[in-house]
C-alpha cells in the first residue's frame, strides 16, 4: 500500500499505479451493475411499452404502483432479498446469499420500476403521436411494441443510464445481501463507507474518485444522446 502525509495525493497514486485491489473492486462493481441493468432493461422496457398501449382493469394501480417503487428505499429492497435467499426463506437452498447474484438481483429491484416508468411515458407519448399511422398498418399493439421501442431508442438508452446509475452508486441493498466479503462481494460503495471507517482514506477517495468520474460520464453520456437524439429529431 502506498502511503503519504496527503490522502488525496496517495489515493491520485493508487489510481495511476493500478492497485490491483482497487481494480478488482471496481470491475467488481461494473460487473454487478452491468449484469443488473441488462436483465432490468429485458424485463422493463417490453413491460413498460405494454403498459403504454394497453388499457385495463387496474392499469392505473399499476402504474402509481410502478412510480412509487421508483423511490423504493435501498435497504427495504436488500431486505426483501435477504428474506427471500436466506436459509429460511424460500429460494434459501440455492445458496445465493452473500454473492454477487443476490447482488444483481438486489439491483434489478431497484433499477427496473425507474426504467419501466419512464420507458411508459415516451413510448405513451410517440404512440399518441402516431397512432393514426401504426393503425394504418395493420399492427396490432403486440407489434407496435418493437417498432415504439426502436423509435424511441435514444429516449431510452438515457433511461437506461440513468438505471446504469442508480445501480452502481447503490450501497444498502448490496451491503445487506452481499455482505462486503472482501474478494467476492465487495463493490465500491461498499468499500469506502469500510474504508473509511478504517481510517483508510486514500483507499475509500480513490475509490470514491473513480465512482465520481464513472458518475459524470454516465451523465455526460446521456446528455450527449438526448441532444443528438433532438437534433435527429427535431
Amino acid at each position: 500500500m502506498l502511503t503519504s502525509d496527503n490522502p488525496f495525493s496517495t489515493a491520485l497514486a493508487l489510481i495511476l499505479s493500478m492497485d490491483s485491489a482497487l481494480i478488482s473492486i471496481v470491475a467488481l462493481s461494473l460487473q454487478v451493475s452491468l449484469m443488473a441493468v441488462m436483465i432490468a432493461s429485458l424485463i422493463a422496457l417490453p413491460l413498460g411499452a405494454a403498459l403504454a398501449l394497453w388499457r385495463f382493469p387496474g392499469r392505473n394501480i399499476v402504474i402509481v404502483a410502478l412510480n412509487a417503487l421508483m423511490g423504493l428505499p435501498p435497504v427495504v429492497a436488500g431486505l426483501c432479498v435477504y428474506l427471500l435467499l436466506s436459509r429460511a426463506g424460500p429460494l434459501g437452498e440455492w445458496g445465493l446469499l452473500f454473492t454477487p447474484t443476490a447482488m444483481v438481483i438486489a439491483q434489478v429491484i431497484l433499477v427496473l420500476p425507474i426504467i419501466a416508468a419512464l420507458t411508459r411515458q415516451q413510448v405513451e407519448a410517440l404512440h399518441s403521436e402516431y397512432a393514426e399511422q401504426l393503425n394504418s398498418l395493420g399492427l396490432t399493439r403486440l407489434r407496435m411494441i418493437p417498432t415504439l421501442l426502436w423509435d424511441a431508442r435514444f429516449g431510452l438508452l438515457t433511461v437506461i443510464l440513468a438505471g446504469f446509475g442508480r445501480a452502481s452508486a447503490e450501497v444498502g441493498a448490496v451491503m445487506i445481501v452481499g455482505g462486503n466479503i472482501d474478494g467476492v462481494t465487495r463493490v465500491m460503495t461498499t468499500s469506502i463507507v469500510l474504508e473509511t471507517s478504517k481510517g483508510n482514506l486514500p483507499m475509500a477517495l480513490g475509490l470514491g474518485i473513480i465512482l465520481l468520474v464513472l458518475v459524470t460520464m454516465i451523465n455526460a453520456i446521456a446528455h450527449i444522446i438526448g441532444e443528438t437524439s433532438k437534433r435527429r429529431l427535431g
